[in-house]
């Protein structure tokens, strides 16, 4: 168990003036100091008395205020041993890695859920358009684990290529692999884009997430082994539980295909391998790995701040 912090949130208060329940305002001075890992896991909280005492609130207020926290799964709660913060629920993402989310997660161990939101076919038009195909099949599906969703996943695929694929198919299953095994389409390159991004109220409410949160954006092209685009998608990822992993080296070492990989790692893909309209402009003049994670690293801080501050308003 972590040590006794004495108190949270030091110069933050509770009004009784303002529209938002005390308890409510409580709960989110704690949730986010959990969340920005100020109270990392294992910390232990102020005891009840503590926190009436430093918020100058009843204990009915604070005890609703813990109460959220724990079934929300941010705080384990025990009779005589007060409130301590919960492990991360955190499922990592590499993201130049090929398999997807629900790949990824499951070869931890950790069972994925998949349920299909929608399944239509819409003429060629903005995604569509991408695919070269006057139709494309959309899907729209939610991943969670345990129950908890962790991403919305929109995706357009060509026909009358997937002409076969049926909602059924894809109801807890990988896409990737359900295309492979079922069609015959082996995925296996592409381009990403990860962004910071604010969410309306349906994303929002899907995703269960609190309002004005910011969620973690990948969008994609893909494309199989003779070069044919084969899937576009947009995932919202849950921010406080899903993590992008990115591996960096150092960028002034001799790589032949100007891409940055680990040692002893070997590219899935060289430029040779990608057509010159996934890429764009090619590997080779792809910014270095480690630049991009620490751009991404500064928008999402910049975003948070200006989700605290007010400035960003749930559209």
């Amino acid at each position: 168990m972590g040590a006794m912090n004495s108190s949270v949130g030091d110069g933050l208060s509770v009004s009784p003036s303002g529209n938002v329940p005390l308890h409510l305002q409580l709960r989110n001075h704690l949730r986010a100091q959990i969340v920005n890992h100020s109270l990392p896991p294992g910390a232990a909280l102020p005891s009840e008395a503590q926190l009436q005492a430093q918020f100058g609130v009843s204990r009915s207020v604070v005890r609703q205020a813990l109460g959220a926290l724990a079934a929300e799964g941010l705080i384990d709660r025990g009779r005589g041993r007060g409130s301590t913060v919960a492990p991360r629920r955190e499922h990592h993402r590499l993201v130049q890695r090929m398999p997807g989310l629900s790949t990824q997660i499951s070869e931890t161990g950790v069972s994925v859920q998949t349920e299909v939101l929608g399944f239509e076919v819409e003429t060629a038009r903005g995604m569509a358009a991408a695919l070269g195909t006057p139709e494309a099949l959309a899907l729209k599906r939610l991943r969670s684990v345990d129950g908890s969703p962790i991403a919305l996943i929109h995706t357009w695929l060509p026909l009358p290529l997937c002409a076969d694929l049926r909602a059924e198919d894809l109801q807890n299953a990988s896409l990737h692999g359900v295309l492979r095994e079922k069609l015959g389409i082996d995925v296996t390159a592409g381009r990403r884009q990860i962004r910071a991004a604010p969410a309306d109220s349906d994303l929002l409410s899907l995703l269960r997430m609190e309002a004005h949160s910011p969620v973690l954006l990948l969008e994609g092209t893909s494309v199989d082994a003779s070069g044919r685009t084969v899937e576009v998608f947009t995932t919202w990822h849950h921010a406080d539980q899903v993590v992008f992993d990115i591996d960096v080296v150092n960028d002034t070492g001799d790589a032949s295909d100007g891409f940055t990989h680990s040692p002893g790692l070997k590219p899935e893909k060289t430029e040779e391998d990608i057509p010159s309209e996934i890429t764009g402009v090619g590997y080779r003049n792809l910014e270095p790995l480690s630049e991009r994670a620490h751009a991404l690293a500064v928008e999402l801080d910049r975003f948070a701040k200006e989700v605290r501050g007010g400035r960003i308003r749930q559209p």
